[in-house]
């Protein structure tokens, strides 16, 4: 599967199963994806190149393409929850991210303030105290966690750049509370090797690290759309409940989609 990628900057706003009617933010170059991690179920298809992708939107075009968008949409009386960075891989792999979260607040607080800024980040450039920074001015800096262990998440997520999950979950803890995790919950087979992360042993694993980040909020969900890796398959939603159930035991508020 080739995979999906977003043609503009601004996309939308499109009814998700999470944040409501959410305007999409997409500061990667259009023609290809581009991210830190080779994700088996991404919906952008898999990751060809980790080499610095020129043609990255300057935080000016953004600007105006974002504000032409809210004015319009102000004007129209159209409903907004949501200004959600996301679109073709890791957003914050964007050289002025800083400066767009800045942006989309500024533009937010004039025409939309009861809308939220919503980040959906893999967390592989969190620990980048720019990015944590920016993370941290976001309403919701939605960060990803697949795994319990760290062969899990290398087959998972097939980070593209040197990284290990205590890693990830070390920049996790450093949101102190804010941070909201994703966690997407799969079985299959990748090059010959069963994956499932949904197994007693990984959410045991998985449910520690929650202890450590304290996250305000746990988003649990299977895959929805076509996968690069055509030989996975759905969770079934009372595992998916199952597990739930245990980060509500733990103290923490859950949500399965």
């Amino acid at each position: 599967m080739s995979g999906f990628l977003f043609e503009q900057i601004i996309f939308g706003p499109i009814k998700s199963r999470r944040l409501g009617i959410s305007l999409g933010v997409n500061l990667l170059p259009t023609v290809r994806k581009h991210c830190t991690f080779n994700c088996i179920y991404c919906e952008c298809g898999w990751t060809r190149t980790h080499e610095v992708e020129k043609g990255f939107p300057p935080a000016g075009q953004i600007r105006e393409a974002l504000e032409e968008k809210l004015a319009g949409m102000k004007k129209k009386n159209s409903l907004l929850d949501s200004i959600t960075f996301a679109g073709n891989g890791e957003p914050t792999l964007h050289p002025e991210f800083d400066q767009v979260v800045d942006i989309t607040i500024e533009l937010r607080d004039k025409y939309y303030p009861d809308a939220v800024v919503s980040v959906l980040t893999n967390a592989s450039k969190a620990s980048e105290p720019s990015v944590m920074q920016a993370l941290l001015k976001t309403d919701q800096p939605i960060l990803k966690l697949d795994a319990g262990t760290d062969e899990t998440f290398q087959l998972i997520n097939n980070p593209r750049i040197k990284v290990s999950l205590p890693q990830i979950v070390s920049s996790l803890e450093a949101f102190k509370g804010k941070a909201i995790i994703q966690t997407l919950f799969v079985k299959g087979i990748h090059k010959g090797i069963a994956i499932d992360n949904s197994t007693d042993e990984e959410v045991d694993a998985w449910l520690q690290h929650l202890n450590r980040i304290q996250p305000r909020l746990v988003m649990i969900y299977p895959i929805a759309r076509s996968t690069p890796e055509e030989t996975l398959e759905k969770v079934p939603f009372d595992r998916l409940m199952e597990i739930a159930r245990k980060v509500e035991a733990l103290g923490f508020e859950a949500e399965v989609y």
